[in-house]
């Protein structure tokens, strides 16, 4: 089962960028040329539903969006740079910050309409439910 939609060229952008991060101080998950980068994502699957996990400290639920079309589900969002900082006081800045955009394809069999979201501790929960022809159902024998 496959739940992420690939784009040959990210790969190909990740491998740059981690070679790029052995060389300088700019972060892995974040592209240079486009000011975005990937927020980490776990998925689980249970009985009932798919869990997904995406780690977003730092960025309050007002500005993340979580869309579901066309069985593509994409999570979107930004995390702001924090100006009022005495930049003369800034050592070292490794966090990701910019906008970022993820897409998962959805498998068949979950329900598009009972999806559920909420953010806790800085990582957005997401439930996806089967539909109910794909949970396991128990035969008797007669």
């Amino acid at each position: 089962m496959t739940l992420v939609r690939r784009n040959p060229w990210q790969d190909l952008e990740a491998i740059q960028h981690r070679l790029n991060d052995l060389f300088s101080d700019a972060p892995a998950t974040t592209n240079q040329e486009t000011n975005q980068w990937i927020p980490a994502v776990d998925i689980r699957e249970t009985e009932d539903a798919l869990h997904m996990y995406a780690e977003l400290a730092g960025i309050s639920k007002e500005d993340v969006s979580l869309e579901v079309k066309d069985g593509v589900l994409t999570i979107a969002g930004e995390r702001r740079y924090e100006k009022d900082v005495d930049e003369e006081n800034v050592h070292r800045i490794e966090r990701a910050y910019g906008r970022f955009t993820r897409s998962f394809s959805l498998p068949r069999n979950v329900n598009a309409d009972a999806v559920e979201a909420r953010m806790e501790d800085g990582v957005l929960h997401i439930r996806l439910p089967k539909l109910d022809s794909a949970k396991p159902k128990s035969i008797a024998i007669k």
